[in-house]
C-alpha cells in the first residue's frame, strides 16, 4: 500500500510538473488574467468616427517591406493603479493615444502576427523639458518583431517599452536632469510626453498583453 501511494504520489508531481511546463511552453507568455492589446496595421487611412476610445485594438498605417509608416502611440498614466485603456485607438492619422499604470506592477510581453513578411520596431520616446535642440530623446533601446513563417511566439518586452535608455554622450544634459541615470523610467518627471514610435513595414498584427508581475 505504501508503495502505491508513494507512486500516486510521484505520478502526481510528474503530472503537475508537465502542466506547469505546458502554461510556460504553449506561446510564450505567462499564464493567467492580462490586458490585450491589439496593434493593427491597415492599408488604408480610417474614416472619421466619434468614438475612437475604448477598445483593446489600435489601428496604424501598414506600410510596406521597402517604406516605413511612422506613427505615435501617446502614453499617459492612469489614474487607477492597474487600468490599462486605449483613449484614441486611430493612429492611421498619425497619432494614437494609449493609458496605463506606471511601471513595476506588471510585466510586457508582444509576438508578431499575420501575413509573414511584415515587421515592425518600438521605440519609447519623450519630449526633452530642456528643450535641447534634440527635443525629442527616444532609448537606445527599442524591440524589432518579425512575422516569419510558423508559429510566432511572445517575449518579454517589458524593458524596451517601459524605460528609455540614454546615450550619455549625446545625452549629457538629460542625464544630468534626471538624476545621472542612464535610465529613465515611464512616466518619470524630468521627461514628459511619452510615447511609442512604432515604425512599421508591412506588419499586420502586433499582439501586446500586460501582465500582473510575478504571472
Amino acid at each position: 500500500m505504501r508503495t502505491r501511494r508513494c507512486l500516486a504520489a510521484v505520478l502526481a508531481a510528474s503530472t503537475c510538473a508537465t502542466a506547469v511546463a505546458a502554461a510556460q511552453n504553449g506561446n510564450g507568455a505567462p499564464s493567467g488574467s492580462h490586458y490585450s492589446l491589439n496593434i493593427i496595421g491597415v492599408p488604408r487611412d480610417k474614416n472619421s468616427n466619434p468614438d475612437w476610445a475604448s477598445g483593446h485594438v489600435i489601428f496604424v498605417n501598414l506600410g510596406t517591406k521597402n517604406v516605413t509608416v511612422t506613427t505615435k502611440i501617446l502614453l499617459s498614466q492612469s489614474a487607477a493603479a492597474g487600468v490599462f485603456e486605449v483613449l484614441d485607438k486611430n493612429g492611421t492619422d498619425g497619432e494614437a493615444s494609449f493609458s496605463l499604470p506606471a511601471p513595476g506592477s506588471y510585466t510586457i510581453w508582444a509576438r508578431a502576427l499575420g501575413t509573414p513578411g511584415g515587421q515592425a520596431k518600438i521605440t519609447t520616446c519623450a519630449t526633452d523639458i530642456l528643450l535641447t535642440s534634440l527635443g525629442v530623446i527616444c532609448s537606445t533601446q527599442n524591440e524589432v518583431f518579425v512575422r516569419g513563417t510558423g508559429k510566432s511566439s511572445f517575449r518579454n518586452v517589458t524593458d524596451a517599452l517601459t524605460t528609455i535608455v540614454l546615450d550619455p554622450v549625446a545625452d549629457a544634459a538629460v542625464v544630468t536632469a534626471c538624476g545621472g541615470s542612464t535610465t529613465v523610467s515611464l512616466f518619470d518627471p524630468c521627461l514628459q510626453g511619452f510615447f511609442w514610435q512604432y515604425d512599421n513595414n508591412g506588419l499586420k498584427l502586433l499582439q501586446v498583453r500586460f501582465y500582473p508581475k510575478g504571472a
